[in-house]
């Protein structure tokens, strides 16, 4: 491969390496088990480059990459650090097979259903099936109390609006760091769902790092519109990532997906 060309790889693959990583965090459940396959796929990528030689579309490429490593090690997920996590381990041995997988690639990634299917080596038409299949088993599964801190009013009622169509309840909207801190002093959520900036100029990510002092094994959903300056290798990182603007589906999905990561039942009323 030229030099130029090869520069050119590196740069793309180091401008989409962020977003392989969250995805591989969601997909395992564990950052280090996510990073580690992540890494691999790096190194598998240095050894045989071909697949983006043939012109293919670069970050499909790289996902698919990431999936031929991931599976040929048995598809492993991280190892269980919590009893909710083992919980949900176990529940997600349940699911139909690669469904969660076309989910996450279609509903958070942007993937269309026939890159979902070359990333995935799926036969035609299958990868619409296991999105819709995947829904259908997330939704089905749980429902919780989801605080939601974020600071613009449209956003939030948006956010609220969504989260109570997929059967969760919403127990109340906070705008600054001092508000989420006594909102869920006053009623522990299931779920937290967060900007990273605030009103009063405080952090979204203070705000939730103060909650989770007082509970543990609560999953967050951070949003953000610079999703590239949480995915950058430093602890700690979120697992659950919506960039802005978001979708219904996104939001959807990820709520779904950390709501049935966190327990395998339903969750308080």
């Amino acid at each position: 491969m030229p030099n130029t060309d090869a520069t050119d790889l590196a740069s793309s693959v180091g401008a989409n390496l962020p977003f392989l990583r969250r995805y591989a965090r969601a997909l395992t459940g564990n950052q280090d088990t996510g990073d580690r396959y992540a890494a691999a796929t790096l190194e598998a990528i240095l050894a045989d480059s071909q697949p983006f030689d043939a012109g293919e579309n670069l970050k499909v490429a790289l996902f698919r990459a990431f999936h031929l490593v991931w599976s040929s090690a048995g598809a492993p997920v991280g190892d269980a650090d919590s009893k909710l996590s083992a919980s949900a381990q176990n529940h997600m041995s349940k699911l139909t097979p690669n469904s969660r997988e076309a989910l996450l690639l279609h509903a958070v990634e942007g993937f269309s259903k026939d890159e979902i299917e070359t990333i995935m080596s799926l036969d035609p038409g299958e990868g619409d099936d296991l999105v819709t299949i995947a829904r259908r088993e997330m939704l089905d599964a749980i429902s919780g109390k989801v605080m939601i801190i974020e600071d613009e009013a449209i956003i939030a009622l948006d956010l609220s609006a969504i989260v109570e169509e997929v059967g969760h309840k919403v127990t109340g909207i906070a705008r600054t760091r001092t508000e989420a801190v006594e909102l869920a002093g006053r009623e522990r959520p299931d779920l937290i769902l967060a900007d990273i900036q605030l009103a009063d100029n405080s952090s979204g990510i203070d705000a939730v790092n103060d909650i989770l002092a007082q509970f543990d094994d609560l999953p967050v959903i951070f949003i953000t519109a610079f999703p590239e300056r949480l995915l950058t290798g430093t602890r700690p990182e979120p697992a659950f990532l919506i960039t802005k603007p978001f979708s219904e589906e996104q939001v959807r999905s990820a709520v779904s997906q950390a709501m049935f990561f966190s327990s395998t039942e339903t969750l308080a009323a």
